[in-house]
C-alpha cells in the first residue's frame, strides 16, 4: 500500500521504499517546507489534473553531469542569436512550460497549484528561471530549484528552434562557475539523453545527493545578457 502523507507532518517515507513505478507516497500539500524536504530527499511531485498529489523517486534516475553536456556545432551557432536572462520572468516561463505539448502525455502536470507553489519558492530564492529572448521577446527557457549543490530541473519550453537548448547551455555554464555538482533531470527522456544526460540507479543518485552539501544555497543569480563565442 502506498503511504499517505498528512498535512501536519512533513516526514517522507524513504525513497528506497518506493514501489516498482517509483511512487513514494501520496497526499500532503505543496507547502514550501514540504517541497524543500522532498527535493532534499530526492523526491518530487508529479500528478495529473483531479488526481491527488503523488510523490516520486524514480528508478532509474536521469542526471546531467555538467561536463557531459553535448554542445553541438549547430547549437553553438544558434546560441549567438539569443539574449539570456535569469529570473527576469519566472511566471511567464512556468506558464509557457505548462502549455507545452509532450509526447505520450495528455494535458499538463503543471497545474495552477503547481505554478503557485513554485512561484512562492521563486520568491524565496529557491526556484529559478533561465530565459532566452529574441528581439526582446521571450521565446524559450526553463525553470528548476537549487537545493544544495544540485540544480533540480523541472521543465522547459521553446517557441522557436533551439531556444530552450540554448538556455540550458547557458545554465550549465553558470552552474559550473558557481560550483554546482550536477543537474537532477528526474524522469528519463530521449531529448535530455541526446544532450548528454545519463540514467543511473536510484541508490547511486541518492548517495550522490547526500554527499553534496544539502543546505539551501541562494546564489545571487545575475540578470544579464550573454553571448557565446
Amino acid at each position: 500500500m502506498i503511504p499517505k502523507l498528512l498535512k501536519h507532518e512533513l516526514t517522507f517515507p524513504s525513497p528506497n521504499d518506493a514501489n516498482e513505478d517509483g511512487i513514494v507516497a501520496w497526499g500532503g500539500d505543496l507547502s514550501p517546507s514540504r517541497l524543500i524536504r522532498a527535493y532534499q530527499n530526492g523526491i518530487f511531485p508529479w500528478y495529473g489534473k483531479n488526481d491527488p498529489i503523488i510523490w516520486w523517486s524514480t528508478n532509474p534516475r536521469l542526471i546531467m553531469e555538467l561536463d557531459d553536456f553535448k554542445l553541438s556545432r549547430s547549437l553553438k551557432k544558434s546560441m549567438k542569436k539569443f539574449e539570456y536572462k535569469f529570473d527576469s520572468n519566472f511566471i511567464e516561463v512556468i506558464n509557457n512550460c505548462s502549455k507545452t505539448k509532450r509526447d505520450n502525455q495528455v494535458g499538463t502536470w503543471i497545474q495552477s497549484e503547481i505554478i503557485e507553489a513554485y512561484s512562492v519558492l521563486h520568491d524565496m530564492g529557491i526556484a529559478h528561471s533561465v530565459e532566452s529572448y529574441l528581439d526582446g521577446e521571450l521565446v524559450g527557457g526553463l525553470y528548476g530549484l537549487t537545493i544544495g549543490k544540485v540544480f533540480c530541473g523541472e521543465s522547459m519550453f521553446s517557441l522557436i528552434n533551439d531556444a530552450s537548448k540554448s538556455a540550458y547551455a547557458i545554465l550549465i555554464t553558470h552552474l559550473k562557475n558557481w560550483g554546482y555538482d550536477f543537474i537532477d533531470c528526474q524522469v528519463p527522456t530521449n531529448h535530455l539523453k541526446s544532450l548528454g544526460a545519463k540514467e543511473v540507479e536510484r541508490e547511486y543518485f541518492l548517495n550522490r545527493l547526500y554527499k553534496v552539501n544539502m543546505d539551501i544555497i541562494n546564489h545571487k543569480w545575475a540578470i544579464e545578457d550573454s553571448l557565446v563565442d
